[in-house]
This record gives C-alpha cells, structure tokens and sequence, in this order.
C-alpha cells in the first residue's frame, strides 16, 4: 500500500479519536464507562474538568505508522490510569489551603459545623510525608471497543474515496 494512503488514514483517525477522546470530558465518561465518583462536594464540574486545563492539553501526533497520544499535564497519567502516589510536603500545603478555603469561618468565636468538603481537606492535609494516596482511574484516553469501530470507519471511507478515485480514472 501506498504510504500516502495510511498517512491519509492515520490523520483521519487523529482527528476522528481526538474527537471523541474531547467528548469524553463531556460525557463524564470513558465512552459508556462513567467516571468514579469525586468523594467531595464538587462545585464546579467534574474533577476532570475543574479548570479544562486536562481537556485542553491532549494532543496527538502521526508518526510512520502510528498515533501518538500525549498531555502535557503532569498528573495525566495517574487520572487516566489510576494508581497510588506518595505525599509531599506540596501537596500537604495544598490541602491545608484547600481546607481553609472551604472552611466556614466563624466571626464570633464560636465553633461552626464543617463541610464535607472540608473535613476532607482536613483528613488530606494530616497525611504524613511519605503516605500513599489511591488514585481512582477516570480514563479519557486508550482503548475502548468504540476506538476500533471509529478505526474501522475511517479505514472504509478511505477505501471507498480510493474506489471512487480509482473507478473515475477508468472510465477515461
């Protein structure tokens, strides 16, 4: 086969998964696979998409005869994938502003009922240095059984332009 011809089908079908990895955040989902739950009160969308900066930092590149994926988000990986990762003294800062962020503040001294969100922020911000934190997997990007029918579409419609091409050509 022509290397024109894949080179026309993998760029297709970068533009065509980088599409639906971007509906991904949308969905709030792998495809059909909705993403797990946040543990605290979220009020600004989903925790994949607090800021868009995720979302916003996928690219993809073509490459002899393959696509490759990749954010330049530090942290993409470990959402994607999930995992556990060890507390820093930076993340405890975080938290702790995290925490005092959402606290109720009390102008009379006395003591005012603390949300979800902050107690979670609290329980975050005691971890020792060193403590392991789980990572629940929100995978946007990979394989899924929808990434090898998106596969299969682009790979015919190439086929049928190169018939249409090549039955126009014949006729002369």
């Amino acid at each position: 086969m022509n290397n024109n011809f894949i080179k026309n089908i993998l760029t297709d079908l970068k533009v065509e998964l980088m599409d639906e990895f971007d509906r991904n955040f949308e969905r709030k989902a792998f495809f059909d696979q909705p993403w797990p739950e946040v543990s605290i009160a979220n009020k600004r969308g989903s925790l994949l998409m607090r800021s868009g900066a995720l979302r916003r930092s996928l690219r993809a590149q073509v490459s002899n005869s393959s696509i490759h994926f990749s954010s330049s988000m530090s942290y993409a990986r470990i959402q994607n994938d999930g995992g556990t990762i060890q507390v820093t003294s930076k993340m405890k800062k975080y938290f702790w502003a995290m925490f005092y962020k959402s606290a109720p503040k009390s102008r009379s001294g006395k003591s005012v009922k603390v949300s979800a969100e902050a107690s979670y922020w609290k329980a975050m911000a005691l971890k020792r240095v060193g403590d392991k934190v789980t990572i629940r997997s929100r995978r946007f990007i990979g394989h899924h059984p929808q990434v090898d029918v998106a596969v299969r579409h682009v790979i015919e419609d190439n086929f049928k332009e190169i018939d249409l091409y090549i039955k126009s050509h014949l006729k002369r």
